[in-house]
């Protein structure tokens, strides 16, 4: 879709045993001004897409930890940079989903600077990743497809 993409050097060996990436798909630093504390946060965010040198998406993966350590990342960056306008996503299995929409929602979620957590982050089950996955013409298809799939907090 045109992106490059940050994994977490931590979690890239894993990744790359499932994943083969195309030459320049995957970064090995990221070309971001931001300071070093909201640098030491974005590295650890799970997957995050890129146009040029600005985030486009930001995805946590919850499968085996706490919904609830996703969405602190993800506050905590928008707690960093309160002006910060990208998409954010939590990925988890259908049976966390009603979990994940319901901790988008706690209040210390709603109080962040600027706008509720809520208003940024939404839900991706793996059954929709999968089917984005599996789309015909995927490679040639803007990012914003997913926000056909995605899943909001009410």
């Amino acid at each position: 879709m045109g992106c490059t993409i940050w994994l977490p050097r931590a979690d890239r060996g894993r990744v790359l045993k499932v994943w083969h990436a195309q030459q320049g798909e995957l970064l090995d630093e990221l070309p971001l001004g931001y300071d070093a504390t909201t640098m030491k946060t974005i590295e650890q965010i799970d997957v995050i897409w890129l146009r040029n040198r600005s985030i486009v998406r930001a995805f946590e993966v919850e499968h085996t930890t706490s919904v609830y350590s996703g969405l602190l990342r993800m506050a905590d960056l928008v707690a960093l940079q309160p002006n910060i306008n990208i998409k954010l996503h939590i990925v988890a299995p259908a049976e966390k989903r009603e979990k994940v929409l319901q901790e988008i929602q706690r209040p210390v979620f709603s109080l962040l600077e600027g706008r509720a957590l809520a208003e940024m982050c939404t839900y991706l089950s793996y059954d929709n990743v999968i089917e984005i996955g599996e789309l015909k013409h995927l490679a040639h298809l803007s990012d914003k497809v997913i926000e056909e799939y995605e899943e909001s907090a009410e």
